[in-house]
Formats: C-alpha cells, sequence, structure tokens
C-alpha cells in the first residue's frame, strides 16, 4: 500500500496553493478558480495558518450573509488542521478524512507542509490497487 508521500510524489498537479493570511475571501475562490481546486491552505510564510475549502465558503460566507470582497480569510479558514504525515497509508488518510468528515489533508514533515491530497486522490489510488490485486488474481487463476 502506497503511502501519502508516495501519492504526492506521482501527483500530476505539483505545486502548494496557498494565499496569505491578509487575503480576502475572494482572492482565495480566485485560486481555486484559477488552479481548479476545491480548496487552499493559508500559509503565513512556510507556516500553515488554515485551509479554506468550498464548504467553509458555502457554510461560513453565504449562509451567513458575508461579501466574499469584503471577508478576511482568517474570520472563516479552518484553523484546527488535520494533516497526515508522509508515512501515513492511503488507507489511514481516507480513515483521516472520513471520521472527520473533510476532503482535503494536508501532508506535513514536522512542521513543513509537503502538499495536499483530496478525497479522489486517495479513491483513484484504492481504485488502482483494487485493479491491480484482481489482475493477479485472474493471471494466478489462469494460469
Amino acid at each position: 500500500m502506497k503511502t501519502a508521500g508516495q501519492l504526492l510524489q506521482e501527483k500530476q498537479r505539483q505545486g502548494i496553493f496557498a494565499v496569505a493570511p491578509s487575503a480576502t475571501v475572494y482572492q482565495a475562490l480566485q485560486l481555486m478558480a484559477e488552479k481548479d481546486i476545491g480548496a487552499v491552505l493559508v500559509m503565513d510564510g512556510n507556516k500553515l495558518e488554515g485551509i479554506f475549502s468550498e464548504r467553509d465558503y458555502a457554510r461560513k460566507v453565504v449562509l451567513q450573509g458575508k461579501t466574499s470582497a469584503g471577508t478576511p480569510i482568517t474570520d472563516i479558514m479552518t484553523k484546527r488542521v488535520m494533516f497526515a504525515k508522509p508515512s501515513y497509508t492511503v488507507d489511514h488518510c481516507m480513515a483521516i478524512m472520513s471520521e472527520k468528515r473533510f476532503r482535503h489533508l494536508p501532508v506535513m514533515d514536522g512542521n513543513t507542509v509537503l502538499g495536499v491530497l483530496s478525497i479522489t486522490d486517495l479513491v483513484r489510488e484504492q481504485i488502482a490497487e483494487q485493479q491491480f490485486l484482481i489482475e493477479q488474481l485472474e493471471h494466478y487463476i489462469h494460469g
């Protein structure tokens, strides 16, 4: 089974997409639209301060009648960010995301952010692994 670190290395879309704590919600949404992603990290230099997702936007901006242009990202970001270590398996990452009910999981080595895994990344990997096992079993059966 692959680890979070291995999965990050294989991702086609490399890079860490983040906004500064001084950014507005609108600026974060612009970056998310430009990169076609569902969440961005909020980072002060190399320090992870929080994460902002589409869910945060829907629940903490739209439903509360706030404006994107006038709301600082720090007012609505998720401040207590769950993360994975590079050594965590795909199953471990899935368990964290399922238990805590979120779709984006930063991978950190100490205080260094290595990247972000999405639920799609993890599901894709599990499907590929299951397909590999099926092919191996078919090969074994048919000799």
